[in-house]
């Protein structure tokens, strides 16, 4: 049976974009890597925040599983550092292996330095408070996909795919299958054939205006 690691590396290799194409639930490209070759893939473990406030992260670091990311929705304010480097430095040593919140973090250096996975829609510098309620480990919906335990995350360059946990398998092998297809197509390219051919496009609809 693959460990959960195996399960990671493998997603990771096929990557966002390929897994998106698969069945996986793809969320708005304004969730983006805070650090240029972040990526991840990791269970969620989603977390929602009173809009302003960031209790409920401190105390989802302190709860979730071994090996999560956190999934973290903050509502119609995004625009604070609702993440930094003191909650990476927290969330590492508690095994967690990235974040994904629709809202801003800061510290973005410091994030790169620790070679923790954060995908975020801002980054921002004004802090958040600590006092206002919260939630973990119940759904939530961020980059306009709903998250639950049990469904894993994926991100990197092309943006973050969300697969949900019941299909796992099933979007994985169609994302070996989308790979392979994929393999054979560049293969086709390189000998000389188009992507007009390969793909069977009607090159009629365009009109290409010679050069005097």
């Amino acid at each position: 049976m693959e460990s959960q690691q195996e399960i990671a590396a493998a997603l990771i290799r096929l990557g966002a974009a390929t897994l998106g194409e698969s069945g996986g639930l793809v969320t708005d490209p304004r969730l983006r890597p805070a650090w240029s070759g972040a990526a991840l893939a990791g269970p969620a473990y989603p977390v929602g925040c009173t809009p302003g406030d960031n209790l409920a992260v401190h105390v989802a670091v302190t709860a979730a599983p071994v090996g999560s990311v956190l999934v973290v929705e903050v509502g119609p304010v995004p625009d604070r550092g609702y993440w930094g480097e003191v909650l990476t430095t927290a969330a590492q040593a508690a095994g967690l292996v990235g974040l994904v919140i629709d809202g801003g973090v800061r510290d973005v250096a410091a994030l790169e330095a620790h070679r923790f996975p954060v995908f975020s829609s801002a980054i921002a510098l004004a802090g958040a408070s600590k006092d206002k309620p919260g939630t973990v480990g119940a759904p939530v919906r961020v980059g306009g996909v709903s998250v639950a335990q049990g469904d894993w995350v994926v991100g990197d360059v092309d943006g973050v795919t969300v697969v949900p946990g019941h299909r796992l398998t099933a979007v994985r092998e169609a994302g070996e299958a989308r790979a392979s297809t994929e393999a054979a197509l560049f293969e086709s390219l390189r000998a000389g054939r188009t992507t007009l051919d390969l793909f069977g496009l009607d090159a009629s609809l365009v009109v290409v205006e010679d050069r005097p």
